[in-house]
């Protein structure tokens, strides 16, 4: 971490020395109230580009219902882990299907 200027320590000190009354307020935002808040709600995990082999028939079924295979296999290989792993986690609970999944789920 940098080391502050003169210039930064004496406008600190001038803060500093202010009474609470004496700040001007009217440019910051109200404090939201968090006790609502959840966890690693908009968290998504990194993605890596790797290279796999399938089997035909498998890239056939994940490339039948159009574009967004790679989410499918993704989210397969998510819920297959999970499973395995025997816990739910909160990426599993924040991956919904992909669409193609979830219209035959519901058929």
């Amino acid at each position: 971490m940098k080391k502050l200027t003169k210039t930064q320590r004496r406008q600190i000190q001038t803060i500093a020395a202010k009474k609470d009354e004496d700040i001007n307020f009217s440019d910051i935002p109200e404090i939201v109230d968090w006790s609502g808040a959840e966890i690693g709600k908009f968290y998504r995990p990194p993605k890596k580009a790797v290279t796999i082999r399938l089997d035909m028939d498998i890239i056939d079924w994940l490339k039948a219902d159009g574009p967004g295979y790679q989410t499918k296999v993704n989210w397969l290989l998510r819920h297959a882990m999970t499973d395995a792993i025997g816990k739910k986690t909160i990426q599993r609970e924040m991956h919904p299907p992909p669409k193609t999944i979830r219209a035959k789920k519901k058929a």
